[in-house]
């Protein structure tokens, strides 16, 4: 019979082989990640590139309309919108995948010991494409929303005037919303562990609901990337570090107050501009 100690042992080797083969499996989840990001900023470089060489249209109030919101150069609605929902999905992929990719880990560390490598792939897949079907949804009602303003905005010349301004009291509601308890809860459940069944409907609902948290989580800075320019790559690598550092820091409602103070201080310099030139 087997004794105690030998019995130690052998639980000892399994438990050593299936923490190497979690780290090499979360190892490959990172390569995977790195890969897609950098595949993902390049895709926004050269979206980027191919958006500044078609100019922008000059709009009442000293401010220049992006083409994004229109059909120009022969190209249908239909052809528009899908224009900008890939460029949406590439762009949130550079943005969002530094802070999503520590909500996996964790995910796969709660139920890595109940599912085999390939059935923990394959739920990590899943996740993350819930995930991404949020971010769509919201890109397709993003662009609604924009479209329908650039079309008022070209018919009424007042409304025109006015965006500056609103651009600035957005950027001071966003800020203002770094502060708030709904925040504060918002980046609570985008850093929690989760504690869930390891099967496909759980992921996927899990993929869902972080998809939905990290939404509302970002909503102050996505409106500030949508007033103030969403081809602006500076603003942009603004955003994603922002957006990662109060995911990912110790403490990340003391910085999402400090990203708050800073958009604060930029919506009250937006502001005067905007009254000086009214």
């Amino acid at each position: 019979m087997m004794g105690p100690l030998v019995r130690a042992a052998c639980a000892s080797g399994q438990h050593f082989s299936t923490w190497r083969a979690m780290r090499s499996s979360q190892r490959v989840l990172v390569g995977v990640c790195a890969l897609v990001f950098i595949a993902s900023v390049a895709a926004t470089l050269a979206h980027n590139a191919s958006m500044s060489a078609m100019g922008a249209l000059p709009m009442p109030g000293g401010w220049s309309m992006s083409t994004l919101w229109m059909p120009t150069c022969g190209r249908t609605w239909a052809r528009t919108a899908a224009s900008f929902i890939g460029m949406w999905i590439v762009m949130m992929a550079a943005m969002m995948l530094p802070s999503l990719m520590p909500t996996l880990l964790r995910y796969r560390d709660a139920v890595g010991a109940r599912a085999s490598a390939g059935r923990l792939a394959l739920l990590t897949v899943l996740v993350t494409g819930a995930y991404a079907v949020v971010w769509t949804v919201l890109g397709v009602a993003v662009f609604a929303l924009g479209a329908s303003l650039a079309a008022f905005e070209l018919r009424w010349l007042a409304l025109a005037r006015s965006v500056p301004l609103a651009a600035g009291v957005v950027v001071v509601l966003a800020g203002v919303l770094q502060f708030s308890r709904w925040k504060a809860r918002r980046l609570a459940c985008c850093r929690a562990k989760p504690s869930l069944a390891a099967d496909a409907a759980s992921a996927w609902r899990y993929g869902l609901r972080i998809g939905i948290d990290c939404a509302g989580c970002c909503a102050g800075l996505t409106a500030i990337l949508l007033v103030a320019g969403m081809t602006d790559l500076r603003l942009m690598a603004a955003v994603t570090v922002a957006t990662t550092a109060e995911r990912v820091a110790p403490d990340g409602a003391r910085v999402a107050r400090a990203i708050g103070a800073i958009a604060i201080g930029v919506a009250g310099l937006l502001l005067v501009q905007a009254l000086s030139a009214g």
